[in-house]
């Protein structure tokens, strides 16, 4: 039986208050999120960051000084390997804070999978998040030296299962509105 690899992606998070600023760096020193030439990007992005950090900590001091997304997304890994089975692993790759993609190419390699499912976990298509994480996946790949068939599942904004979800969500919070 083939090995299966599922790549769950997603922009990640800081894991704690001293976490904070290095991420916004990262996110802001993407090209993908300013489309600059460095060093001004990364002047920029320093910039951004630093004077973005404090208020983004006490941010995170409200929901315990850490981003819930990467635990949730370990979590959605951890009940997809259940719900496929077989030989199926599921690893997680950040865009802009750990576990990086590098990480999981790695694991992946060693591992040795045959065939590796990409699927960023973003419902639309944007090239500040999907086209992001796609790209850094695929330079970890090559840097880990990884040859398996690779393909993405991308994007869901004209599904029917997740108009339904999102319209859902949209009637329980009008009728939950005040009428006038």
């Amino acid at each position: 039986m083939a090995k299966l690899a599922v790549v769950l992606m997603s922009l990640g998070g800081p894991d704690s208050a001293a976490a904070v600023e290095p991420f916004l760096y990262n996110l802001f020193s993407d090209r993908a999120i300013i489309s600059l030439p460095n060093p001004l990007r990364w002047f920029i992005a320093k910039t951004i960051s630093s004077r973005r950090a404090p208020i983004a900590r006490q941010i995170y001091a409200r929901i315990g000084n850490a981003s819930p997304l990467v635990p949730n997304t370990e979590a959605q890994a951890r009940a997809l390997e259940v719900a496929l089975s077989g030989e199926t692993r599921c690893f997680i790759a950040m865009r802009y804070w750990h576990p990086f993609a590098d990480r999981a190419a790695r694991a992946i390699r060693q591992w040795g999978a045959d065939e590796i499912v990409l699927l960023p976990l973003y419902p639309q298509f944007s090239t500040t998040t999907t086209a992001s994480s796609l790209a850094d996946w695929h330079r970890a790949a090559k840097r880990a030296g990884i040859a398996a068939p690779t393909y993405a599942l991308c994007c869901a904004p004209d599904e029917p299962g997740f108009i339904a979800a999102v319209a859902d969500n949209i009637e329980k919070a009008l009728a939950a509105w005040p009428s006038e």
